[in-house]
């Protein structure tokens, strides 16, 4: 009986096989280069090294069978893409806009917020928040970011002298601050439950990746059962507890004011209310959108938890080791460090000997800086969409059901389209290196309508501390990037700490 039991399974499994390799959809996958696997289980092996060797081997092999290759585990096909014309076809249409089940991974943590959700909910949480960064909007919270910036720089002068930093909690801490206080529209008061949320934010992003290369992981029964079902579940408890306590403040501060400030949101204008309840109106922020629209009955409490949890982790994580690049990056090229430097100076004496919004918009060069970092070390390194549909590129026919890779890290290195590619170079960024450039071999920000929502901000935020830094400290590296791993992450980051050293200069 037993051995019935194990002939017929196996018969299952080879005709299914068959089917899936030697079908339509499999031969048209049969036609696109890739590493070769084993049977059954394709590739699947060749994933289970450490994240370090899993960068270095995807990287080499886009570059060996470059533009295109396929991967396969088990019953599963991969694809991955990294030439423009084939990034445009993606990103450019509304047809292919689904996420791959992959994304899944992060229901627990994000619930289906605008990072996860598609359709028609998709659309109706993208129209609400658009306007939370609008231009306007923007410039009203310039003047967060750069208090912000300060802050990150009083913090190296109260240590005094030359200081070495760990960038990566340094940066991380700031970025966090200035998204609750902006976005969240609150201010962080207890710095050991930024340190425990930043830190469980990190755990679970690993987590997501663990669970993503292990196909057996994808029952969520069978990942609740393990031990590490078990340690997102107290990971989970962390964050939603963080983001909770901030809805609750900030939904109490509009009890207090009997939510007039919701009224007509547009039209908000600083005023206060120390008259009749002591204390100042707050700066209106995205969350206070997400609870005007609740109260309209257009969201629930759900729904807000979703989008403060997305924009939390969007907001802080991904900025944060943007800057760490960007920091980086300075300190090695002290030539385009001292650029900087005279550039903020200048903006500065032009208005007091202090930054402000109208200031930031005139550093030209940095934000340039800020591009060509963004080249170098997108933070969100690929996209991954599943295929609901044939899909022709330039050279094979992706069919339906197929993962897609859009590889932004790769493109980003084209020496096809980005001479001398590894050189950091922010006059790439001029106006007229722009014009005859690709307009799909650029995307830190991904394309389309699914395009990263907060951009703008990004940059606002990192050009409004970074030009703090620069103007009070020399910055010099103790890692240098060349030495440095990246390590395969939902966001690349390197193998271990990198330090900068801080070096206050002197103005009299």
């Amino acid at each position: 009986m037993f051995i019935t039991i194990v002939l017929l399974f196996m018969f299952i499994l080879l005709t299914y096989y068959y089917y899936v390799h030697y079908g339509r959809n499999g031969r048209l996958i049969n036609l696109i280069p890739g590493p070769l696997g084993v049977p059954i289980a394709g590739n699947a092996f060749q994933s289970y090294i450490s994240a370090e060797e899993l960068w270095k081997l995807k990287c080499s092999v886009s570059d060996k069978y470059y533009p295109i290759f396929k991967i396969w585990i088990f019953f599963t096909y991969g694809v991955s893409i990294r030439h423009p014309d084939d990034l445009k076809t993606i990103l450019s249409s509304t047809k292919y806009t689904k996420k791959s089940q992959l994304y899944n991974f992060f229901l627990p943590w994000l619930g289906t917020g605008l990072f996860t959700s598609t359709g028609a909910k998709w659309h109706a949480r993208r129209k609400i928040l658009t306007s939370a960064f609008h231009s306007n909007v923007l410039n009203q919270f310039a003047n967060i970011l750069i208090k912000e910036g300060d802050c990150m720089a009083k913090s190296l002068k109260d240590t005094g002298g030359i200081v070495v930093k760990d960038l990566i909690p340094f940066v991380s801490e700031h970025t966090l601050n200035a998204i609750c206080e902006t976005a969240m529209g609150i201010s962080l008061q207890n710095v050991s439950e930024s340190q425990q949320y930043r830190n469980a934010v990190h755990d679970i992003i690993e987590l997501i990746l663990y669970r993503g290369l292990r196909p057996w992981f994808y029952n969520d029964f069978l990942f609740s059962l393990s031990s590490h079902g078990r340690k997102q579940k107290r990971i989970l408890k962390i964050l939603h507890g963080f983001t909770e306590k901030i809805i609750a403040e900030r939904k109490l501060y509009h009890e207090r004011t009997n939510g007039r400030y919701l009224k007509n949101l547009e039209n908000d204008k600083e005023t206060d209310d120390v008259k009749a309840f002591g204390i100042k109106k707050k700066r209106l922020a995205m969350l206070d959108l997400l609870i005007a629209a609740s109260r309209d009955h257009f969201l629930t409490d759900l729904d807000i938890k979703e989008e403060v949890d997305t924009f939390m982790f969007g907001g802080h994580d991904t900025t944060a080791m943007s800057m760490t690049y960007a920091l980086l990056l300075l300190a090695e090229h002290k030539d385009v460090q001292e650029r900087v430097r005279v550039e903020v100076d200048t903006v500065m004496q032009e208005n007091g000997e202090k930054l402000t919004t109208r200031s930031l918009q005139n550093l030209s060069y940095l934000e340039r800086c800020l591009k060509e970092t963004l080249r170098l070390y997108p933070v969100v390194s690929y996209i991954l969409r599943n295929m609901e549909e044939d899909v022709k590129l330039n050279s094979y026919v992706v069919p339906a059901g197929t993962i897609l890779h859009l590889d932004i890290f790769q493109v980003h290195r084209d020496p096809n389209f980005w001479p001398n590619p590894e050189v950091f170079d922010p006059d790439r960024f001029l106006p007229e290196n722009i014009q005859n450039r690709h307009p799909y071999s650029y995307l830190p920000f991904s394309a389309g309508s699914r395009n990263c929502i907060g951009q703008r901000f990004g940059l606002l935020e990192m050009k409004a501390m970074i030009a703090s830094l620069v103007h009070n400290f020399y910055l010099e590296p103790i890692n240098y990037l060349k030495d440095i791993q990246l390590k395969y992450d939902l966001i690349i980051r390197p193998s271990h700490p990198v330090y900068v050293k801080f070096i206050p200069i002197s103005r009299k």
